[in-house]
């Protein structure tokens, strides 16, 4: 009897032993964020500035990983059947509790595949157009795009993303009709804005945000229920005459859901302390975004909620994606 008591014992005590060794293990290799859209947009810029100050902080090396297309669903896909260990994160963003809706068949569950981390910085989308446009306010925009349905074009990040999202809801509350072009993300996007391609977009300040400051795009309206400390001058759409609008874009850092609670817990530890710092305060304060920082059940409520909100929106407007 006291040989299996002490047989029993020493198992558990081994079992403690390399569950402890595992911990103090990780990070054994380098860690990538899994950006789902090309580099130079606000997922992007958002990614960087959080790898380098993780990989300081875990003394590990952090790489971020472009893997753009298909509404950012690509990228979520590879990182949910990445293996569960902590190395593989996914800098998601408001444009997955979209595609739940959008698409009719997505590789994983948004929900069910992934643990949250934390919610990284919210950003406003902004309504812009070139600074040639004879446009000055959202009204006018409106009114352009009713005396001539279809001749006018937004661009977006991709089918079922919050630009395509803002857009439809933009016709719906004005009965404009305007034309969707998809990109892949927003540094193409922005090209062919400034290059006169598409007349307008209602992207996150952050890509916009050096092009609106030396003149090359003129901002409308903010589609947030508050105006951009960023831009303060620039009305909100209530403001502006279009009321219903207030959609702003989050990001945020999450995991594949079988990641172990205490890399999870280490991981929120040192990403919320990078994003608390005034450095990275005053770094979002410059390309426009609000730091955030909340705790993974926040963050996990913040995505029920908001997948919900936009179920609704994406009936209402009809948008499929096949």
């Amino acid at each position: 009897m006291f040989h299996q008591c002490a047989k029993g014992l020493l198992v558990a005590a081994l079992s403690v032993a390399c569950a402890a060794a595992t911990a103090q293990a990780w990070p054994s290799k380098t860690l990538t964020i899994v950006v789902p859209f090309p580099a130079g947009g606000t997922t992007d810029v958002l990614a960087r500035a959080v790898a380098i100050k993780l990989g300081a902080a875990l003394g590990q090396t952090v790489i971020v990983d472009n893997k753009a297309g298909a509404g950012a669903t690509l990228g979520a896909a590879y990182v949910a059947k990445a293996p569960a260990d902590g190395h593989t994160l996914l800098m998601g963003a408001v444009h997955h509790t979209i595609a739940t809706s959008v698409y009719k068949k997505l590789p994983y569950s948004f929900e069910k595949d992934f643990a949250p981390i934390t919610t990284v910085a919210l950003v406003p989308n902004v309504l812009v157009v070139n600074a040639k446009a004879p446009y000055t306010t959202a009204k006018d925009v409106a009114a352009a795009a009713k005396a001539a349905p279809g001749k006018l074009s937004y661009g977006s990040n991709g089918n079922g993303t919050a630009q395509h999202l803002i857009g439809t809801q933009f016709q719906m509350v004005t009965g404009a009709e305007i034309l969707h072009v998809p990109y892949k993300g927003s540094a193409p996007l922005t090209t062919d804005l400034i290059g006169g391609q598409v007349e307008m977009s209602f992207d996150t300040i952050t890509p916009v945000l050096p092009f609106i400051k030396d003149g090359k795009l003129k901002p409308l309206a903010v589609t947030t229920a508050k105006r951009s400390s960023s831009l303060p001058d620039v009305p909100t759409m209530q403001e502006a005459g279009i009321p219903g609008i207030a959609i702003g874009t989050w990001f945020g850092l999450l995991a594949p859901v079988a990641t172990p609670k205490d890399v999870m817990t280490r991981l929120s530890t040192e990403i919320t302390k990078i994003i608390q710092s005034s450095e990275f305060k005053k770094q979002m304060f410059d390309i426009g975004a609000e730091p955030v920082g909340n705790k993974p059940e926040e963050m996990a409520k913040q995505i029920k909620e908001e997948t919900e909100k936009f179920a609704s929106l994406v009936k209402a407007g009809k948008v499929t994606i096949n």
